[in-house]
């Protein structure tokens, strides 16, 4: 009887082997997409401040720049990855531009990150 216990047991272990590593993958692969759509939102919400500062009358893109730049070093410094921040101003836009990459939970796998905000520019128009 105690043999036959033992052998109805005998591939057990090897599942556990198998299996086990599939799950911690999957478990890895939750987390690195809940970063990446953090850091999406955090690069947004970045975008869209720097074109709020960029836009007003009297601002500039170098001041929409660096509003953006400031509020990604506060939010999103270990979130975002290597960030390049682009604003472009005219008469009548200011555009804000984001890129970067999430934090890498899955090793080598740096997803990349984009967000972009534009809004007309104030002006005075008797």
């Amino acid at each position: 009887m105690l043999r036959r216990l033992r052998d109805d047991q005998r591939g057990e272990a090897t599942e556990a082997v198998l299996v086990t590593p599939v799950l911690l993958f999957l478990v890895m692969l939750v987390f690195q997409f809940g970063l990446w759509y953090h850091a999406e939102h955090v690069a947004q919400a970045a975008a869209q401040e720097g074109v709020r500062t960029a836009r007003l009358e009297g601002g500039s893109a170098d001041d929409g720049q660096r509003r953006a730049a400031d509020f990604l070093a506060r939010a999103g410094a270990k979130i975002v990855g290597d960030p390049v921040v682009s604003v472009t101003r005219n008469d009548e836009t200011a555009v804000v531009d984001i890129r970067g990459q999430s934090v890498a939970v899955v090793p080598g796998w740096r997803i990349p990150i984009r967000a972009r905000s534009e809004s007309p520019v104030e002006r005075y128009r008797p």
